[in-house]
């Protein structure tokens, strides 16, 4: 029997021990539940297992098949990189490198000057919302009204 862990780490993200592995998994920025239930079927490890039973075997198993995710036979449309602009090639990210390839992505397209791009420089919003109402500018301060001389 292996000793209850209430953290365990697993992809440089700490692990709540009293969840289930399926939804301590989500935790991992960059993994759905969809992509846990995947890794589970893969690593051979059952996602209602508490995450605090598991070995430090399994979290390595876990942590290798979550770095190395496009390459363990993953189907396409499951992973969230594909086609990388740079590369062409088909890619999962998780943790600061997705922050880090999402940053790089807004920053290329500012400066091709795209309508997404410049939607993001004027911090406005990306994908088609309407505006006359919403993304108003001050709107927690208060109003205004009319002030009184005195």
């Amino acid at each position: 029997m292996v000793e209850f862990k209430y953290l365990l780490r697993v992809a440089n993200t700490d692990l709540d021990g009293n969840k289930k592995i399926l939804y301590a998994l989500r935790k991992i920025k960059g993994v759905s539940v969809m992509m846990a239930h995947a890794v589970c079927e893969l690593s051979g490890i059952d996602e209602n297992r508490k995450t605090g039973n598991l070995s430090s075997k399994d979290a390595e198993k876990l942590t290798l098949i979550l770095n190395e995710v496009a390459k363990s036979g993953m189907p396409e449309w499951l992973l969230n990189r594909r086609k990388n602009p740079e590369t062409g090639k088909n890619n999962h990210l998780i943790g600061p490198d997705l922050k880090f390839a999402k940053e790089n992505d807004v920053k290329m397209m500012k400066k091709i000057k795209s309508y997404r791009g410049l939607r993001h420089q004027w911090s406005l919003p990306v994908r088609g919302q309407r505006t006359k109402s919403n993304f108003r500018r001050n709107k927690g301060k208060g109003s205004l009204g009319v002030k009184r001389k005195g």
